[in-house]
């Protein structure tokens, strides 16, 4: 530490002197058992130079050791994290958030001013009660689209990640996976995000980070309103864990409501209004801004009700299924069979055309006469469509096999005279 402890004995009641840090949901890790090391007066502010407290800690698995950079004085007045510097509420950097609630920055910059500055703000904060946005900030307007567009609603621990090992970088790495540090690619020199300076962040001033997020919300589409008038049903998207009354509450400040159906197997609801315009004021007012319970929801148009009868199942949006991509290497659609051919499945109206059209134009001969045999009243029964007489009438005198000789089946007269 550049401060003696013997000297400048004034400046050191000034010193500062915490129990916890500061720290965002990022930065602190999702382990909920985590180990801090703590040292009092270990290095000095990254902005006002006054030595303080420094918090060393690990946020978690393969992840690389943090530690606090600024004082909790400095981090109160900006309201943002003591390691990262962002906004505490919002998640971005202070340059996004000062020009989207039009805050002027009233901090000074040098060395005399700062420390007057600090130890009046600290006296300040040590008559609240309950800690407060300081200054300007705690006289902002409501958070705007900018804002709410821009807002992170979750954590982002891949930013706690290790840095790159130097030495892979130059193909010298010889610890393989026991390296704590990324084998990865360095990113482009040339790109501006990889010069970031502290001071630059906390003032908000030429920050790359908050000018790539702020080009960003400008290229960002715009919810395009269907040309059907009768469209009133929005498509809300990611609910989770949100039952239709949440909805109906927060939805009915924008008009007149006909119903909500949640949909919990595709984490989908549906809102319909009974008006347009109050369907057109909700859709624009919450796209790309809808937080409810603590949970980001997307907001779509629905389909119209012409679109919803010709497909018969449910989907993604207006309640029925969406059309998707083709998957590259499958055969594509076939295309539709003509009129001709809707009732002729396999192609014999042709055939049977031209065959009638040869036996018009060709005569053939009569077939030759049947020879006919006399069956006595076996054809003629035929003929009638009546039953036919039984096989013993049609039996002729002539005896053909030895099984037809009636003497040979059964007793006879004869054979009853020899057994007398």
């Amino acid at each position: 530490m550049s401060i003696s402890l013997l000297s400048n004995t004034y400046n050191r009641q000034n010193w500062e002197d915490a129990e916890f840090p500061i720290l965002c949901q990022t930065c602190l890790g999702d382990n909920p058992y985590i180990r801090m090391m703590k040292e009092r007066y270990g290095q000095e502010c990254k902005i006002c130079n006054r030595p303080f407290t420094i918090f060393r800690w690990c946020p978690g698995a393969r992840m690389r050791f943090k530690k606090t950079e600024i004082c909790q004085t400095c981090s109160k007045v900006k309201n943002v994290c003591q390691t990262c510097l962002l906004d505490l509420e919002f998640g971005l950097p202070v340059q996004v958030r000062d020009e989207a609630l039009q805050i002027t920055d009233s901090v000074p910059k040098t060395q005399v001013n700062k420390e007057f500055f600090t130890q009046n703000i600290e006296g300040q904060m040590a008559l609240d009660e309950q800690p407060q946005p300081f200054g300007q900030l705690a006289k902002a307007q409501p958070p705007s689209d900018v804002l709410m567009k821009l807002a992170r609603s979750a954590p982002y621990y891949k930013r706690n990640q290790p840095h790159i090992c130097s030495f892979y970088v130059k193909g010298e790495c010889k610890r393989g996976e026991e390296c704590p540090y990324r084998h990865e690619k360095p990113s482009d020199p040339d790109d501006p995000l990889s010069n970031q300076n502290m001071r630059d962040r906390f003032y908000g001033i030429n920050d790359p980070v908050a000018e790539k997020l702020l080009s960003r919300y400008k290229e960002t589409p715009q919810l395009e309103t269907p040309e059907d008038k009768t469209v009133t049903t929005l498509y809300i998207g990611n609910v989770i864990d949100i039952d239709e009354q949440q909805l109906r509450d927060y939805f009915y400040q924008y008009g007149e409501i006909r119903s909500v159906t949640v949909v919990p197997k595709q984490s989908c609801a549906f809102v319909q209004f009974t008006q347009r315009d109050a369907a057109e004021r909700a859709a624009k007012e919450t796209f790309n801004k809808l937080v409810i319970d603590g949970k980001r929801l997307s907001v779509k148009w629905g389909k119209p009700p012409s679109a919803q009868v010709s497909s018969g199942r449910t989907g993604e949006v207006g309640g029925y299924e969406s059309n998707y991509e083709p998957v590259p290497g499958l055969p594509t659609i076939l295309p539709l069979p003509s009129s001709e051919l809707k009732t002729d499945f396999f192609g014999l109206s042709s055939s049977s055309n031209m065959a009638s059209s040869t036996a018009s134009n060709t005569f053939l001969p009569p077939p030759p006469p049947i020879p006919s045999t006399d069956l006595g009243d076996y054809t003629s029964s035929l003929s009638y469509g009546l039953m036919p007489p039984p096989l013993s009438s049609l039996r002729t005198t002539s005896v053909h096999y030895p099984s037809q000789d009636p003497s040979r089946v059964g007793s006879t007269a004869s054979h009853s005279k020899v057994n007398e």
